[in-house]
């Protein structure tokens, strides 16, 4: 469905529920995120941001609702959407580099009984520029630093030529300067037109880095203007009182919830 502007939101969930045997994970779910927007998803541990991830991948059954890819349904958008896992679900240990893990980001579009063509290993090599991994390229997947990987699989995502990128936890595990090149990164694909929507765990960076937040705990509490979801009230209400003291959130300074 469009806004009134004619646009088509890049992604539209329209009242999601999933559950894992007896446990909810999402219930009721209805969200629109526009195209060109890079989106934080954030919300306390067990929340069912990854799951939210994942069903607007088409990865988990739902128990009921739908999922919109440009309009389109999950099963026929298949292309428009490239997912980045947590670095915990990848074996490093597994014998393939840099420039191999990236071409897989062409695998869907290269027949199986064709090499990759010029044309593929020169998205794949603007892929690994616009990450800054190009000098590394002949280099085992294991060798790297933590950051390093992140930003590998984010170059495997940005060669499948998708509009949408979807991150789990990107920043996870990575020091200050990593995080900041990771972020680099994600600005500069915003800036080539992509959407992408990032699960994220750190609410004192939430503000500074994306355009709109996500929060949600099983159901979704708010989606809009960081200063407004990051409200110390509504996010007392969601962490219950476990947060520690945020200092100089925009509009929220000394902001205890």
């Amino acid at each position: 469905m469009s806004d009134d502007s004619g646009r088509v939101p890049a992604i539209e969930v329209q009242n999601l529920t999933v559950s894992f045997g007896c446990r909810p994970a999402l219930l009721d779910v209805t969200l629109s995120i526009d195209p060109g927007l890079l989106v934080g998803v954030i919300g306390p541990n067990g929340a069912g941001k990854s799951t939210l991830i994942k069903a607007i991948l088409g990865f988990v059954k739902f128990d009921f609702g739908k999922v919109l890819i440009q309009g389109d349904t999950v099963e026929s958008a298949k292309g428009k959407v490239a997912y980045v896992p947590q670095r915990g679900a990848v074996d490093w240990d597994f014998p393939i580099t840099v420039e191999e893990v990236a071409m897989m980001g062409r695998y869907g579009r290269i027949p199986w009984w064709r090499d990759p063509t010029a044309e593929d290993r020169r998205i794949v090599a603007e892929a690994l520029e616009m990450v800054r991994m190009s000098d590394l390229q002949q280099r085992q997947i294991g060798r790297l630093s933590g950051g390093q990987q992140q930003r590998v699989f984010m170059a495997r995502a940005l060669a499948q030529g998708a509009d949408i990128l979807l991150l789990d936890e990107p920043f996870a595990g990575v020091d200050a300067a990593t995080e900041r090149a990771i972020l680099d990164v994600l600005d500069r694909a915003k800036a080539s037109g992509r959407t992408l929507v990032v699960v994220h765990h750190d609410l004192a960076t939430a503000a500074e880095y994306f355009d709109k937040l996500v929060l949600i705990k099983q159901r979704l509490y708010a989606y809009g203007d960081p200063v407004q979801v990051l409200n110390p009230e509504l996010l007392g209400e969601v962490y219950e009182g476990t947060l520690r003291v945020f200092q100089d959130l925009p509009g929220r300074e000394n902001a205890r919830v």
